[in-house]
């Protein structure tokens, strides 16, 4: 489907497209996530802090290793090494663990049939993704863009920005669904709307940030009205 050949499909107001996010926001892979770092943390002798977890949501590989070592007070240890043994590892769990979030398949099914655009923005990288995409559904969106197809990751706008280049739409038409502070922080920067549904850790109130317990109840209308909203901020 492409995205330059859509009219509006419900109203003027309704999103240009609507970007979600992977982890924590459509699919309950934090807590596989949770394994594999907690696993890697007693392989070097340690255990992860609950806050170091909490920093670690929403970065990149190279960002969540960094964490994940000073928490440790093991600096020096080589974080590419690392990365490989948390990559080899999610990729064994994401094959038989992954479990859709409450109200997210439903929702990317409405957008889908109406015919708004969408993109998956994450900080995982291909690899992982590939194999998320055979419960996601290959079918399911129109652009993806991975943390290690990017320059700089989120909290950078650039991953947003990328998925509305790549849809060829005006990102501040667009919705962004999203877990984390990280995320939130990237999809405001780039200046899409933004819905957030917390998962693992909490979220505080942010201005313009439209939050939500779960994306059960979330629709159409609710991405529209935010789209309204962003509009009239923006004004």
């Amino acid at each position: 489907m492409s995205a330059t050949t859509l009219e509006d499909p419900l109203s003027s107001h309704h999103p240009a497209a609507v970007l979600f996010d992977m982890d924590g926001t459509l699919v309950d892979s934090e807590k596989l996530w949770d394994v594999a770092l907690q696993e890697l943390a007693r392989e070097y002798g340690g255990e992860l802090s609950i806050a170091a977890r909490r920093a670690i949501i929403g970065t990149s590989m190279a960002e969540s290793m960094r964490i994940l070592h000073d928490d440790l007070g093991q600096p020096e240890r080589d974080p590419e090494a690392s990365a490989a043994w948390i990559n080899a590892r999610i990729l064994e769990l994401f094959r038989t663990g992954l479990r859709w979030r409450p109200g997210a398949l439903a929702l990317l099914r409405a957008v889908r049939e109406a015919g708004i655009p969408t993109a998956l923005v994450t900080s995982s990288g291909r690899p992982l993704v590939e194999i998320a995409l055979d419960t996601l559904g290959r079918d399911s969106f129109d652009a993806v863009v991975c943390g290690d197809e990017v320059v700089a990751a989120k909290p950078h706008p650039e991953p947003y920005l990328t998925a509305a280049r790549l849809l060829g739409v005006p990102i501040g038409r667009c919705v962004a669904i999203e877990d984390s502070p990280t995320g939130v922080a990237s999809a405001l920067a780039a200046g899409a709307a933004v819905l957030a549904v917390p998962a693992e850790a909490p979220l505080p109130t942010i201005a313009g940030v439209h939050q939500v317990e779960s994306l059960t109840g979330a629709d159409l209308e609710l991405l529209a009205a935010l789209v309204v909203d962003r509009a009239g901020a923006a004004g």
